[in-house]
């Protein structure tokens, strides 16, 4: 009898840990409290219109790819993709307008021109960004933190001589202060501090590794839009044998003379040489953990930023809007100070707006879009939500109505919410923040809990809310670090 797995949540961590254990020679059980796979990568469908509920952007496609790879799978029979021509469309109310062309001339050209900002800026700015991702990536974004290894070989030795240039020792916004002439140009590269949940005020520059994955990597999209990516690993997970339990919550993870032996579920115990989380880690210690010893220096540390999301079906088309879409708040720092000191919305907040009915048109009947609409709010820490919305919603309509000349509320045909107890809800991710806990001090990559138990033998974990973080790139990587981790069936 071959030896077992037990996976805890089918996020696409889980998932990704599920087919390379498969592929490993073990047998894979996955157990999910949802009906349905992919944790926040899910979809909605409402009266003709569908949408992608959680994660919008795609980079680094390989991470993907390497998986059917691994199968001996063509990636194009089971996912196909395109590369963005226009990464993202950009918007103030004092009515300008820039377009992030994927390609870096163009868009420095665009900069200059709309901005006065030297092209050249763009390009050094972009320069730097690889320059920490080369340096960076392999330290922290492919191999464990948490293993002697990691700290001791060729790579990690050259790092340590460029910390000073890797931009450890200062803000994401004084660095962007410092490669930029406008304030409008600051302010759009500050925003990739929301890709993992945090404040561009307090985050370390190293953060500015992001932009170099979306212009010199590329940003693509799924033809088959977002919810693709799950679809896809759910498919190639259930061709190499994997078995999932759906509506199937764990109650408790098994542990015995302080080894993980299996899972309790459904009141029945399951049993498995090895047990792999995949759930947000402070809401695993809480539940199916709680018996165990707890990590309480990681727990207690302050969580990112959450969302509030407005699927709304739109009917009519604006032809100024792109699949990517930010409309700039005018004061960005009250903003996240509004956001992270206030725990509280602020009453000019930057709007993101996803449609991809732009590249899939079945996403949306003719002649309208579907509208993921979206601004950046805190976690729960039991605020009035109910009101919080009311007030956001509000918000929002005005920002879209000074800024693109228009009048949308007649326009939304079908709407549906999502606040952070509803993510908290959905995903298990603790107080609804997005990204578990925040990136807002130079030794936040430090205190995330490693890809394995400490304490536990046999207990490993994967996910955003572990090493190396949250996104779609990391969270396939922190399943990849996981598991080379463990022996061959």
């Amino acid at each position: 009898m071959g030896k077992k797995v037990i996976i805890v949540g089918s996020g696409i961590a889980g998932m990704a840990a599920a087919i390379r254990l498969s592929i490993k020679g073990y047998e894979v059980t996955v157990f999910e409290a949802n009906s349905y796979p992919g944790g926040k990568l899910s979809e909605i469908n409402m009266k003709g219109y569908r949408f992608d509920a959680g994660p919008s952007l795609f980079t680094l496609p390989e991470q993907l790819e390497e998986l059917f790879e691994l199968a001996n799978k063509k990636t194009e029979d089971f996912f196909k993709y395109k590369r963005l021509e226009i990464n993202c469309n950009y918007f103030w109310e004092d009515g300008t307008k820039l377009s992030a062309h994927a390609d870096v001339a163009k868009f420095a050209e665009e900069v200059k021109t709309q901005l006065g900002e030297p092209a050249e800026n763009i390009k050094k700015a972009l320069n730097n960004s690889a320059y920490i991702y080369r340096h960076l990536a392999p330290l922290f974004m492919h191999r464990s933190l948490h293993k002697w290894s990691t700290w001791f070989n060729k790579k990690a030795l050259s790092s340590y001589l460029r910390m000073g240039k890797l931009g450890l020792f200062k803000t994401m916004n004084k660095a962007n202060t410092q490669q930029f002439k406008h304030p409008k140009l600051v302010q759009l590269f500050n925003r990739y501090a929301t890709y993992n949940g945090s404040n561009p005020y307090q985050t370390p520059a190293t953060l500015n590794i992001i932009p170099h994955l979306e212009f010199n990597r590329g940003a693509y999209f799924p033809i088959k839009g977002m919810h693709d990516i799950t679809s896809s690993l759910f498919n190639l997970a259930k061709e190499l044998g994997v078995h999932f339990q759906f509506n199937q919550p764990v109650e408790r993870i098994l542990v015995k003379n302080n080894t993980a032996k299996g899972v309790k579920a459904g009141g029945k115990s399951y049993y498995s040489d090895f047990v792999i989380n995949n759930m947000d880690m402070v809401t695993a210690y809480k539940t199916i953990l709680k018996e165990e010893k707890q990590p309480e220096r990681l727990l207690k540390q302050p969580k990112s930023s959450s969302a509030l999301i407005f699927y709304w079906g739109i009917k009519k088309n604006f032809p100024e809007l792109d699949l990517h879409n930010i409309l700039f708040s005018n004061d960005y720092e009250k903003e996240f100070k509004a956001i992270f000191e206030k725990k509280d919305l602020y009453e000019d907040p930057t709007v993101y707006i996803n449609i991809t009915s732009i590249h899939k048109k079945d996403d949306a009947p003719d002649g309208s879009m579907n509208w993921f609409t979206m601004i950046n709010v805190p976690n729960n820490q039991g605020q009035d939500w109910d009101t919080l919305k009311i007030k956001a919603k509000e918000f929002i309509v005005r920002k879209i109505n000074t800024t693109l000349n228009t009048d949308i509320e007649p326009l939304i045909e079908v709407e549906q919410i999502l606040d952070p107890i509803g993510i908290e809800t959905k995903t298990s991710s603790a107080n609804g923040a997005l990204y578990g806990n925040s990136s807002n001090n130079k030794y936040a990559a430090f205190l995330r809990h490693p890809n394995y138990s400490s304490s536990i033998d046999k207990l490993y974990f994967c996910g955003g809310s572990v090493h190396p973080g949250g996104g779609i790139p990391l969270c396939l990587l922190s399943a990849k670090i996981m598991v080379d981790m463990i022996p061959k069936a």
